[in-house]
């Protein structure tokens, strides 16, 4: 039986944990955030799942009367880390190599071709093996992670506003300073491609978006075949449809490689910090439709049983003036 937790607020504005299952939703017994069950977890030497099992059902939650929070959060926001990895599902590279090839005719394989290729031969090694390292990228700290139907902020300055259907990896850094995975959240890495597309190295500046959890972190391990559909709404009618796949099935580097390039960092290792890593698609509305203020984007994908949903929403024009002291 999948087991997600969620985090919530009430009409009080006192917070809670609930535990979803086949059973419904019923609260966490004594926990106001995730972050404090998992270190109550470690220190008990136990699992998410157990401490969860042990506490018992709690009260029935009904979502309604509740608001919904991202799954995982720090009362520091500079303790949460945004990062990912692209280039790392079968079929990634070719919407990445048709928009890079557009500005030059030449038969030679895009540096974008050349990585995806690289984690094909070399992503998914064996036991204790460490891989060909993915492209990664920073998107920022906890206070660029937005919250369920909350709006995804596009800067004024911005040439699009895309989403990136994926699966991101929610992780705690003990006090030994190793890194222990609590589970996986559907998730919305926002981009802007217009931006990457007019220069590969201008990537890092695409990637400093917001980005969007869905509620649920999803205990356990990942499906190795996970399927879902992500859609774009406008005025209430859908625009754009496509379906998307993620799981190590459908993926060039395995999930285990792409952590270990990330956490080989000792800088990522700090006891007490959070990391949300964003494992990357191979999906994108880009390229067939336009993005405009007010679109909503939903990304849903069983098990998970609740969607990621967030409007657009255009930041305006910031006046920014360096001066010396």
């Amino acid at each position: 039986m999948t087991i997600s937790l969620v985090q919530f607020r009430r009409p009080d504005g006192s917070r809670g944990v609930a535990a979803l299952s086949d059973d419904g939703v019923r609260e966490v017994a004594g926990a106001d955030s995730v972050l404090a069950l998992a270190q109550a977890a470690l220190a008990a030497g136990t699992t998410l799942r157990q401490l969860v099992q042990r506490r018992g059902p709690g009260e029935a939650i009904d979502l309604a009367d509740v608001t919904l929070l991202a799954p995982i959060d720090h009362p520091d926001p500079a303790h949460l880390l945004l990062t990912g990895t692209g280039l790392t599902h079968l079929g990634s590279a070719e919407g990445r190599d048709r928009m890079h090839r557009a500005a030059v005719e030449n038969p030679a394989p895009t540096d974008s071709m050349k990585m995806f290729l690289m984690g094909v031969e070399g992503g998914k090694p064996g036991p204790g093996q460490a891989g060909v390292q993915p492209e990664w990228f920073y998107k920022g700290d906890g206070s660029q992670l937005v919250g369920p139907d909350a709006p995804l902020l596009s800067p004024a300055f911005a040439k699009d506003a895309g989403e990136e259907p994926e699966i991101a990896g929610i992780y705690l850094i003990d006090d030994a300073g190793q890194p222990v995975r609590l589970g996986h959240a559907l998730a919305n890495e926002f981009s802007d491609h217009v931006t990457e597309r007019g220069n590969y190295l201008w990537l890092a500046h695409s990637k400093l978006r917001n980005a969007a959890l869905g509620p649920e972190l999803l205990l356990g391990d990942l499906p190795a075949d996970l399927r879902g559909t992500s859609r774009i709404r406008r005025e209430g009618s859908v625009i754009w449809e496509k379906p998307f796949l993620s799981g190590e099935a459908n993926m060039s580097h395995s999930i285990a490689n792409l952590e270990h390039h990330h956490f080989k960092y000792g800088l990522f290792r700090r006891p007490g910090d959070l990391h949300v890593h964003f494992f990357g698609t191979a999906t994108l509305s880009f390229g067939e439709v336009e993005t405009q203020e007010g679109d909503v984007f939903e990304i849903a994908a069983a098990p998970f049983r609740l969607p990621v949903r967030n409007p657009i929403a255009i930041v305006q024009p910031e006046t920014v003036t360096v001066r010396s002291l």
